[in-house]
């Protein structure tokens, strides 16, 4: 029986070739719902991020490659500026829900395969794969209406049950039921002698 870590299943094949935006609603009203999820604030380099990463998936709509390409330009500039301004990385590739709100920004990188519907995400979390040389399909779900703390990294082809809460600097490999609450291990403090 064949490994299904090393099985390309089809989600990956199909892995940026269409576009992912949420269904059953416009990529104008996606991005002000997503403008809306981030208070309305115009500064919001999270709310920058989701803008990008929403142009990403609707430009891959245009079917024709050649009326495509100017598109695909543009996004590879943009996504290039909110890595290098913003200090987030969340690729087109990522398939995002609605009403994410990327609350702070600075050293996130944002590879999972999903994130869900409402999730908060903090500064300084990472998601993506496990070991160096993993496939690229070996990387986390996250559920809806999860809550993600500062620093929280989140690695290999596990999922994050839905309403779950990951605390800050918590380290998570395995996969978590829906209602799990993750917390990273609590310091020990010494006293150092005179």
């Amino acid at each position: 029986m064949a490994d299904s870590s090393k099985v390309r299943p089809e989600s990956d094949v199909l892995l940026g070739t269409r576009n992912c935006n949420p269904p059953g609603i416009g990529f104008l009203a996606l991005i002000k719902e997503d403008f809306i999820t981030h208070e309305r604030d115009l500064f919001s380099q999270g709310f920058w991020a989701l803008v990008v990463q929403r142009f990403g998936n609707w430009r891959m709509g245009i079917a024709n490659r050649w009326l495509r390409m100017p598109f695909s330009l543009l996004y590879k500039v943009l996504e290039k500026l909110v890595e290098w301004l913003c200090g987030i990385s969340l690729k087109y590739t990522v398939v995002v829900g609605r009403r994410v709100r990327i609350w702070h920004h600075g050293g996130m990188v944002l590879g999972a395969l999903v994130i869900g519907d409402d999730v908060h995400i903090r500064q300084n979390t990472t998601f993506g794969v496990k070991h160096r040389g993993d496939p690229r399909w070996l990387k986390p779900v996250i559920g809806s209406r999860c809550d993600i703390g500062a620093g929280a990294v989140i690695v290999g082809g596990i999922e994050v049950g839905d309403d779950s809460f990951i605390g800050a600097n918590a380290v998570l490999a395995q996969s978590v039921p829906a209602n799990s609450v993750v917390l990273a291990v609590k310091p020990q403090i010494t006293v150092k002698s005179q």
